[in-house]
């Protein structure tokens, strides 16, 4: 199989990143890897798309943590390659971190993804599903039952009147990611709540969500797969991230601890809930992020944490996710690279 990372910048990568394992992962399995970033690719005037790109072929089982060493390496140069080639072209570039800095990438995997899917590329998760998820408007598009409820505006009397019926609400901007500016809003602090709405507003509008109590034992992420929870030996893709100190973010980066991770029927059904939409859409790696018995966030772009998820139950994860894309490349072969890439996304 001849699969393809597409990420924001190799330069950017990090050695824990689950495109890093996934890799890694598909190279021990004796698969052709490539990976570039959005700055690499290029369209040609014979209509090929191609890419500047580090290729890695498998010879011998490495570590995640030797492949990533290569992957950074001076030594290991770039090659032109016709991503239209591939088997597998994998979006796992997060476009809000391209948001601010460098606005011209945001929807370049989409775009580029759209034209190797013209030569029978399988590209996940599907590049058309991916700009309807373009923003945090995207949640919205799910069951109420499973959502908090939400205001999206960037009227401050709006914003305002919201928090005081609520008493309590998260505020956060409806672009980026990471739990940068995002702020917790007690009734208290409704006479500054000015300056923390100039704050998540200067960059376009405002999210601002129920807050839910259960938010206070941290979040789960749940990794769906092909629309279902993916499940190995009876123990599923997931782990906890759990809150430390007066930092209500739960993100790692941002302060939380990890912990393992029981997926109970209430999580299951969310993942039900939401299972028909990912599948219409083309969705075949998704991470859940749920709080109690209502999700927080869903994670199309780049989901991360299998490597978390290994660590709390012993199982590579991966391993199952680069075996289920070579499922996908057969069934394509079958048929002559001549099938519906959102079918094929979640087959």
């Amino acid at each position: 199989m001849r699969i393809g990372f597409l990420v924001n910048d190799i330069k950017t990568e990090k050695v824990g990143f689950t495109s890093v394992r996934l890799a890694c992962e598909a190279l021990n399995q004796g698969d052709e890897v490539s990976y570039f970033g959005v700055g690499d690719l290029a369209y040609d005037p014979d209509e090929f798309v191609r890419a500047r790109a580090k290729v890695f072929t498998g010879k011998a089982k490495m570590s995640h943590e030797r492949f990533f060493k290569a992957l950074q390496s001076e030594k290991e140069k770039p090659h032109r390659i016709t991503v239209d080639d591939l088997d597998v072209l994998m979006l796992r570039n997060v476009p809000s971190d391209d948001y601010l800095s460098r606005p011209w990438a945001s929807t370049i995997a989409s775009e580029f993804g759209r034209l190797a899917m013209r030569h029978g590329v399988i590209v996940v998760n599907d590049p058309n599903g991916l700009s309807k998820a373009s923003s945090k408007m995207y949640f919205q598009l799910f069951p109420e039952e499973v959502r908090p409820r939400t205001l999206i505006t960037r009227d401050r009397n709006e914003l305002k009147s919201y928090a005081r019926e609520m008493g309590t609400i998260v505020l956060k901007p409806l672009q980026g990611s990471g739990g940068s500016s995002v702020f917790l809003i007690r009734p208290e602090d409704i006479p500054n709540l000015n300056q923390m709405i100039d704050a998540v507003s200067r960059d376009g509008f405002v999210i601002a969500q129920e807050y839910l109590k259960a938010a206070e034992d941290g979040d789960i992420r749940l990794f769906l797969m092909n629309g279902r929870p993916l499940q190995v030996r009876g123990k599923y893709a997931a782990f906890r991230r759990v809150r430390e100190g007066g930092d209500m973010r739960s993100n790692i980066h941002a302060g939380g601890r990890l912990a393992g991770a029981a997926v109970d029927e209430q999580a299951l059904q969310i993942a039900e809930i939401v299972r028909p939409k990912l599948v219409q859409d083309g969705m075949f790696l998704v991470g859940l992020d749920i709080v109690g018995d209502r999700l927080m966030e869903i994670n199309v772009f780049s989901p991360g944490g299998l490597g978390s998820a290994q660590k709390f139950t012993k199982i590579n994860f991966c391993k199952y996710v680069i075996e289920a894309m070579r499922r996908k490349v057969n069934y394509m072969g079958f048929y002559g690279r001549n099938f519906d890439n959102v079918d094929m996304c979640s087959l």
